[in-house]
């Protein structure tokens, strides 16, 4: 019997849940249960992956278990962007090798297409729309990204559009930034929403367990799932859990839990709108990769997500939060002076799965054991797909997207603690001095 010894525990006050329509959580597990399959993890790998399950294997129940209420967790804490386009940061043109940029792009067009199948055909109210995403730069650097990426893109028949700082008030209303790319394609919604509306409409055969974190797990034949009310026994596990993969025993000095702060505007009002201007619905992505993420939503509040740090164990710190609030404020207002009244409603952390190579895990772990993990900041549109993939892939299908994620080399090891965070955490504080104004 191995002991889990990190749990979720997420701060009280996520932006998105609570802006989001509210839903009465699933029960959570009391006594023993069998099943065939059992899934670790109700964020959107593991909601696709149980939908994809239950269609693939109609006569089977599926157990799905989240250890908080659906929606509160890391897929209901992020931006909200769902992207097609690769943006590889460590290729000179941010796409690098045309065949693999192809294919990226191929797999993150499935969890989009997707994401839009199930929200048609459920009316799932997530504030989904075709906006695209602008990537913006401050200076002189980060156009200089913006040129390479453009250049990238055009590789792989991508057009994008170059728009000058004295247009941009017309599109985001502010005049902060000196030039902004304009991409197509990308999905922005309300992710919070969107896990919550998946939860309520998974096919007849998905159990969903809320609010029951696994405290320890005994493999072998069947995989025994132990927590604190009763026990979970199944013949097959995936764990979509992401970073917490490493407490049930896999990827273990693989996987870095890292965290970025969002805070979420009250909504403006009348005046206010007039006097921001722009499009009534964008996002802004920087143009250097530790820079501040900008959207405005459907319900004219603002976003600002920036700022990180790595904690090992995957829990929050309370302190970090407080610190990166003041940032967040500085980078509103002055990127939105003309809102300077306008106060945050909430302020949060989300943990992304990141490693140091770039690289998430996807396939089978152990006998009887699965998992599609570390989605290095891509949850939406990948982990979308590669849970419904690996779904597929335990049915028998086979297909280019399947073999492309079963032949990557997985995340590299990282170096032992307390050298993993005092380097990890450095890199960062680091990269986010060198973002500068772009923050």
């Amino acid at each position: 019997m191995q002991k889990i010894t990190s749990l979720p525990a997420d701060d009280a006050l996520p932006g998105w849940y609570h802006t989001s329509q509210p839903r009465t959580p699933r029960p959570a597990h009391v006594g023993q249960k069998h099943a065939r399959w059992a899934i670790v993890g109700a964020g959107l790998t593991g909601l696709a992956a149980a939908r994809q399950l239950a269609l693939n294997f109609p006569n089977d129940e599926v157990v799905l278990i989240e250890a908080q209420d659906v929606g509160f967790g890391s897929s209901g804490r992020n931006a909200g962007f769902a992207i097609d386009v690769p943006h590889d940061i460590g290729a000179k043109d941010y796409i690098g090798d045309v065949t693999t940029a192809n294919l990226i792009l191929k797999l993150n067009t499935l969890g989009q297409n997707y994401l839009r199948g199930i929200v048609k055909e459920h009316g799932i109210e997530c504030q989904m729309t075709e906006s695209g995403k602008y990537q913006a730069a401050v200076g002189e650097k980060g156009v200089a990204i913006l040129e390479a990426y453009r250049s990238g893109l055009e590789k792989i028949g991508r057009h994008a559009e170059m728009i000058p700082g004295k247009d941009l008030p017309d599109h985001i209303g502010t005049s902060y930034y000196q030039q902004a790319l304009y991409i197509p394609g990308t999905i922005l919604l309300q992710p919070s929403a969107l896990v919550k509306g998946l939860a309520d409409n998974l096919p007849s055969n998905v159990t969903l367990y809320e609010n029951t974190p696994i405290t320890s797990i005994d493999y072998g034949d069947k995989v025994t799932l132990v927590h604190a009310q009763g026990t979970i026994t199944a013949d097959t596990l995936i764990l979509a859990n992401n970073a917490f993969a490493a407490h049930f025993g896999f990827l273990r000095g693989r996987l870095l839990p890292t965290f970025l702060y969002g805070s979420l505007t009250r909504p403006l009002t009348a005046e206010e709108q007039a006097q921001l201007g722009g499009k009534p619905v964008w996002g802004v992505i920087p143009a250097h990769p530790f820079g501040s993420t900008v959207r405005r939503t459907v319900d004219n509040r603002i976003l600002m997500r920036n700022s990180f740090s790595f904690h090992p164990d995957g829990r929050p710190r309370e302190k970090q939060l407080k610190h990166n609030i003041e940032t967040h404020r500085k980078s509103f207002e002055r990127r939105f002076p003309m809102l300077s009244k306008v106060d945050f409603e909430y302020s949060w952390s989300g943990a992304i799965c990141l490693s140091d190579n770039h690289e998430g895990f996807f396939g089978q772990l152990a006998p009887n054991v699965y998992g599609a993990l570390c989605c290095n900041g891509l949850g939406i549109t990948r982990g979308t797909a590669t849970g419904k993939l690996l779904a597929d892939m335990i049915a028998g299908e086979r297909n280019e997207l399947i073999d492309f994620l079963v032949a990557s080399p997985g995340p590299n090891r990282t170096p032992p603690e307390p050298f993993l965070s005092m380097g990890v955490n450095s890199v960062l504080k680091w990269g986010q001095f060198r973002a500068g104004l772009e923050v």
